[in-house]
Order: structure tokens, then sequence, then C-alpha cells
């Protein structure tokens, strides 16, 4: 009787217990997502992420609390915390969520910009320059007055991209930059998007400067409806100074007038290498099945440089009887000439290349594994994937870094790789597979809505 009696009580005991526990735990966790979005809507990101730590480590967030601290960590410019945050929400194995994943990869990218480390500030421009975001307006154009060249000229580029060159007032200002670098990035910006209240000072640079800088002037003009300005640009690929001969063979390529193809053809033959080089190059940004006759010709160059660059400008024009010369050049002496041979295969469709880029992944020398990640970015096989997630656990950053790149570039599949990405010992490697997410999330499921609170 007393046995009994005492397990009634240590029931009664357990249920009282359980009963508290829940009228205590219980109301926080229905009151907490409020109270947190109204501290979200009044731009208190940090008192959202301080009442989402303040939570039992044992208690289990609601989902609104646990995404309003998501988007405040980003919100913070604190992507780590967010990413750790969406993995309790979606651990590994489960459906994603573009919607969130999309702001933290972009917080990967712009909580770098101001990076210390200037490899890191240009990996995060580059990103921001493919990814071409109105969105990071105001980013973009203080990168234009960063210390390093190179992150001036990306950041002109990726305004370009981002389609907000017509009204930047920054990106004209550029144009007076102390660099030709960013000078002729701006140059371009512009060019591409007609601006014609630029035009005269286009027309200045195209007489006053005597290097590359002009080229690209004419160019611009040329784009804003001055077709006399191909006969000047013509005549630059031409001149003796090499690096304007390079600068108007790739304008050339890219403008793909018909006119242009014989100067082209005619480049492969120039004495410098670096020049037959940028017109193999030129010749498969062209994209006319004309180019093949010059480009078997440049496949044979004494140059590995020249080689690699043939090989893979045969790929881009997508003639899937140039295969046997690209087979041919996967034997080459060069592992770089054999990686691009292997990325021009995997351009015309030859799955079988894969296996060949799996055996350049083993190459003693990273830059050759990171080629082979390079190539793999061309793949439109599923098989490709094994071999880019095998060089995205490479021991050497850079191939790590050409296989995050790849992953952007493949039909499906990447995101999960990506997300591991993300959390890289490396920041560039990061920031990398943080574009390459941006990309797959817009190709595989584009965000059609924006996460609010």
């Amino acid at each position: 009787m007393v046995i009994a009696l005492s397990s009634r009580v240590r029931r009664s005991s357990a249920a009282l217990s359980l009963v508290v526990f829940l009228s205590v735990t219980t109301p926080a966790l229905v009151t907490a997502a409020p109270d947190a979005a109204a501290l979200f809507k009044a731009g208190d990101y940090a008192a959202v992420a301080s009442l989402y730590r303040g939570l039992d480590p044992d208690g289990r967030p609601s989902k609104e609390l646990s995404r309003l601290a998501l988007l405040s960590y980003v919100k913070l410019g604190r992507p780590d915390e967010a990413l750790a945050v969406y993995q309790r929400l979606h651990p590994a194995g489960q459906a994603q969520d573009p919607v969130l994943l999309h702001p933290i990869a972009l917080s990967v990218i712009t909580s770098r910009v101001r990076d210390q480390k200037e490899h890191v500030r240009i990996a995060a421009y580059t990103a921001l320059a493919e990814l071409g975001l109105p969105e990071t307006t105001a980013i973009l154009e203080d990168g234009l007055l960063d210390s390093s060249v190179l992150v001036r000229a990306r950041a002109a580029e990726a305004i370009g991209k981002a389609g907000l060159a017509a009204q930047s007032g920054a990106l004209r200002r550029a144009l007076d930059d102390a660099m030709p670098t960013v000078r002729i990035a701006a140059i371009n910006a512009l060019g591409d998007v007609k601006a014609t209240d630029v035009q005269r000072r286009f027309i200045e640079i195209g007489r006053t400067e005597e290097g590359p800088e002009a080229v690209f002037a004419y160019a611009a003009l040329y784009k804003m409806g001055r077709s006399d300005m191909l006969a000047d640009i013509t005549s630059a690929a031409t001149l003796p100074d090499p690096e304007v001969r390079m600068a108007a063979l790739g304008v050339l390529g890219r403008l793909k007038r018909p006119a242009s193809l014989a100067v082209l053809t005619q480049a492969v033959y120039d004495p410098n290498p670096q020049v037959r080089a940028f017109a193999a190059g030129a010749l498969g940004e062209y994209g006319h099945p004309g180019g093949v006759a010059p480009l078997t010709h440049a496949i044979g160059d004494d140059m590995a440089i020249v080689r690699s660059v043939a090989a893979g400008s045969l790929g881009r024009l997508g003639i899937k009887e140039n295969r046997p010369l690209l087979h041919a050049l996967t034997r080459d002496p060069s592992p770089q000439v054999r990686a691009n041979a292997v990325e021009g295969l995997l351009r015309l469709g030859d799955a079988s290349a894969i296996l060949l880029a799996a055996d350049l992944a083993r190459h003693p020398d990273p830059s050759i594994r990171g080629a082979a990640a390079q190539a793999l970015g061309a793949a439109k096989d599923k098989q490709a994937l094994a071999v880019l997630q095998q060089l995205l656990q490479d021991q050497q950053p850079l191939p790590r870094l050409m296989a995050a790149k790849a992953l952007g570039k493949q039909p499906a599949g990447a995101v999960p790789l990506l997300i591991k990405g993300l959390q890289d010992s490396d920041e560039a490697v990061r920031i990398v597979a943080a574009g390459s997410l941006i990309h797959q999330l817009a190709r595989e499921a584009p965000p059609k809505r924006r996460p609010s609170p």
C-alpha cells in the first residue's frame, strides 16, 4: 500500500514538473517570434540575434524565429552564423530553401569587400562583377575608391554588368583614374550602354592616347554608331606595340564583324607568342567556322600557351568535326594544353573526356589540378560532379577555388557541394563558392520572393 502510494506520488510529481516546464518554456517560444519580428522591423538586428542566442540551448526555436535570426546575421555581415542557423533549419539531405540561401551567399561575398587582404577583396569584387546584381550598387561604387587597381577595375566592370553604368556618376569619374586598367574598364562599361554623354571624351582619348586605351575608346565609339572606328581598330591590330595589337584583336573578336576574320587569321602568325595566343582566343570568341583553319595552325605552335588557347577556342566554335584535333591534343607534352583540349571536348559534348579530366585531377601540380577543374566547368554530365567533389577537398586552395567556380556552371546537383564550399578554410574559396551558389540558385530555382519578416 505504501509502495503503491509512493509510486503514485512520484508519477504526480513528474506530471507536475512537466506541467511547470511547459508553462515556463512554451510561452517563451510563442512570444519570441513576434518580439523578434518587431525588433527586425525596427532594424535592431543585434537584438534579434541576441534573443535567438538567449534561448535554452536544449530548446527548439520556432522556424520563424530561426528565419529572423538568420536574416539578422546576414544584415550584420555575419554569414557564418547565418549559415549555421540555416543548416539547423535545413539539415543535409533535406530540400534547400533558395530564398534563404541567396542572401547568405551574397553576404559571404559582400562581407569581404573591405578585407585587409587584397586578394580577398579582388575575389569579392570579381564575384560581384560576374553576378551583376543591382542591389549591390553602393558596394560597387565604393569599390571604385579602393587602393587596389584590380579591385577598382572589377568594380567598374561589375557596375556595367549590373546595368548601372548609364546612371553612374562614380563610373564616369573613373575615367580619370590614375591607372589605365581602371579607365579601360570604365570605358568598356560606358561603351556597352552607349553613354553618349561621354562620347567627346572617348574621341579625345582616341586622339591623345597611344596605348590599348585608345583601342577600347574606338570600340566604345563604334558601339555608339561610329562605324568608321572599325578601320582604326583594324589598323591597331598591326601596330608595333604588342599590347595594342592584343587589345585590337580582343575587340575584333568580340565585335564579330565579317571583315575582321582575315585580320584574326593573319594574327596567328604574329612573331610575338602572346599576340598569337590572343589571336587564337579572339577566334574562339568570334565563333565563325572560318576560324578552324587558323586554329588548326595554332595548335601546332611551338609555344604551349598558343596551343592551349587554340585548343579551348576549337571547342568554343561548337563544331563536332573538331573532335579528332582535340583528341590529338590530349596527348600533348604540356598538361595545360591537355587540360584545355579536355575542356574543348567537353564543350562539344564528348563525355568520355571526363575520364581524361579525372586523370589530370590527380596531377602533382596544383595548377594542373585547377585547370582540370576549370575544364570540368564545361561538362554537362553528372559524372563531372564526382571529380569536382574530389577537387573541392584538395589540400591546396587553387584546385578547390577552381572546382567551386566550375560547380556554378553545372546543370544540376551542385548546391549541396557549394554549401560545403561556403565553409572552406580559405576566404577566396568561400567567396567563389558563394558566387557559384547564387548562379546555381538562379538556374535551378529562381527566387520569386525576397525574405521578409
